[in-house]
């Protein structure tokens, strides 16, 4: 086993995972001045070799207010590139079982999400990683083992099949919902932990560009919607991409899935249930994403600490693993490394020089032990709550939108919002850029605000602030709806009874 000693007088962190969020992470600690290490076991999603193999493995992301002023409080100019490779959607739009569409939009005041094509997201941040002086990218160096107390690790180098023992001062685990860094943390810490497969699994397709009159790539839907299909047990979706295609996800209870075992049984069930969807997917690119494409496992991981001592933490999937049905996922653990950099900042943690041997009790250092403290105290109420909205909110796409009670409630809903919140505090620039060195302001959000509004448009509400506030509001609505049928009733009862009295006296 060969050994990899940090640098004397350097200090150095460790970020192990090269996907969005770890690159993020190593960003934010370079920009601070870290010497950033980045272990990434899969090879370099940029090379021509690796596209193939990760096209297909991943749902288009939707990125919203949370993860543009995460972005944002890292690297203004990162955030400006990539929202000019997106494109927004500004609402739902349902496609009902005979075809017809209705826009749902998401904002009374115009605000939209983004989609985004997650491979491009990922290089694209590679690439900006890779042009940071103090950042080494490691592909195809996969993490065997980690000693928190002495602050070192084992990586194979999966080329060379050798073993390297390597030090490190601070380690970020943002490795994925399988994170051998929270496996390893669980043998320092007593964690609480808790994982769930849903009974539903997701397989992903493709609707491809069409032409325009002039031969030229044309979008089949409009593309300034996230497409629905909503059918009670399952679902289909479908986001737009830069080059005019959309990238579709179905997601269906395992049972459902398996009794499409031939291709006959695939066809029909999509013209049962999918009919204009089926016709722009084109059956026959439809059974060949059917046969080759994964069916992926939905997954929803929640842990308590996050953090050992000053060494370690994890964020991302590998500390809440969610199902997408929030589209939060991304912007979550972008969300992660901004309150996680504010921590840092506020406790006044900064790279010195190290001592030149890496002994552990000259290396602890209690600030960075405080700030990761109140990192788990002050994250984890709200990293359960979206966990929980997640799961609530595919009940909404696939069943609740399409019904009456869900419509009235959300116009009702719409309707309080419109006359009780006049702006959006979030939009105001002096609030995103205190978000930059603040993990949430302290103000309380005034006003009635509709939860989806809070969640994807309000980067300064928590999610669990915007939990409770919603479970109030969803009382007064209850309240009004009961009090709302009792009135029909009332009135319905009264014309009645004088529609009887004016027989009765007619006799």
């Amino acid at each position: 086993m060969s050994v990899s000693n940090a640098e004397d007088g350097v200090q150095r962190a460790v970020v192990v995972g090269a996907g969005p969020v770890g690159c993020l992470a190593a960003i934010s600690l370079a920009r601070a001045g870290w010497q950033v290490d980045v272990y990434e076991a899969r090879p370099d999603l940029r090379l021509p070799s690796s596209k193939a193999t990760t096209q297909q493995r991943s749902i288009n992301l939707a990125i919203s207010s949370r993860g543009i002023v995460a972005l944002q409080a890292i690297d203004p100019a990162i955030s400006e590139r990539f929202l000019q490779t997106a494109i927004p959607m500004r609402g739902r739009m349902i496609h009902d079982i005979k075809g017809n569409q209705h826009s749902q939009l998401y904002d009374k005041d115009g605000q939209c999400i983004y989609s985004i094509d997650r491979a491009l997201l990922n290089e694209d941040l590679l690439s900006e990683a890779s042009m940071v002086p103090n950042i080494r990218l490691f592909f195809k160096h996969k993490v065997l083992a980690i000693d928190f107390d002495n602050r070192t690790m084992v990586v194979r180098d999966l080329d060379s099949e050798r073993d390297i023992r390597t030090a490190f001062h601070f380690c970020i685990g943002a490795d994925g919902s399988y994170s051998i860094v929270r496996r390893q943390l669980m043998r320092a810490v007593r964690m609480n932990f808790q994982q769930e497969y849903i009974p539903h699994e997701y397989i992903e397709l493709k609707i491809p560009a069409g032409r325009n009159k002039h031969g030229k790539p044309s979008f089949l839907l409009d593309p300034n919607h996230l497409h629905i299909w909503p059918r009670h047990s399952f679902m289909l979706i479908a986001l737009p991409n830069k080059d005019c295609s959309f990238t579709c996800t179905l997601f269906a209870p395992t049972c459902e899935l398996d009794r499409l075992a031939t291709t006959q049984d695939i066809s029909s069930w999509f013209k049962t249930h999918f009919s204009d969807a089926l016709a722009l997917l084109g059956e026959e690119k439809l059974l060949y994403d059917f046969a080759n494409n994964p069916r992926s496992p939905l997954i929803t991981i929640k842990a308590e600490p996050y953090h050992y001592k000053g060494r370690c933490v994890i964020i991302g999937d590998a500390a809440h693993s969610m199902v997408p049905f929030y589209g939060q996922g991304l912007n979550c653990g972008f969300e992660d490394v901004r309150v996680l950099q504010a921590l840092l900042q506020d406790n006044g943690v900064a790279p010195r020089n190290a001592p030149p041997r890496l002994d552990k009790e000259a290396l602890a250092d209690s600030r960075l032990s405080n700030a990761l403290s109140r990192y788990t105290e002050t994250r984890h109420e709200d990293l359960v709550a979206i966990c929980d909205l997640a799961m609530y909110n595919y009940i909404e796409m696939r069943h609740s939108v399409t019904t009456p009670t869900y419509l009235f409630k959300k116009a009702l809903d719409n309707f309080l919002y419109a006359i009780s919140s006049w702006h959006s505090p979030s939009s105001e620039p002096a609030v995103r850029a205190s978000m930059a060195t603040i993990p949430f302001p302290t103000h309380r959000p005034s006003g009635w605000i509709p939860l989806y509004t809070m969640v994807t448009f309000r980067p300064d509400v928590s999610y669990a602030t915007a939990k409770k506030k919603a479970a109030r509001q969803s009382e007064v609505l209850t309240t009004v709806g009961r009090l709302g049928t009792i009135l029909m009733g009332a009135t319905s009862l009264y014309w009645m009874l004088r529609v009887l009295r004016g027989t009765s006296s007619r006799r």
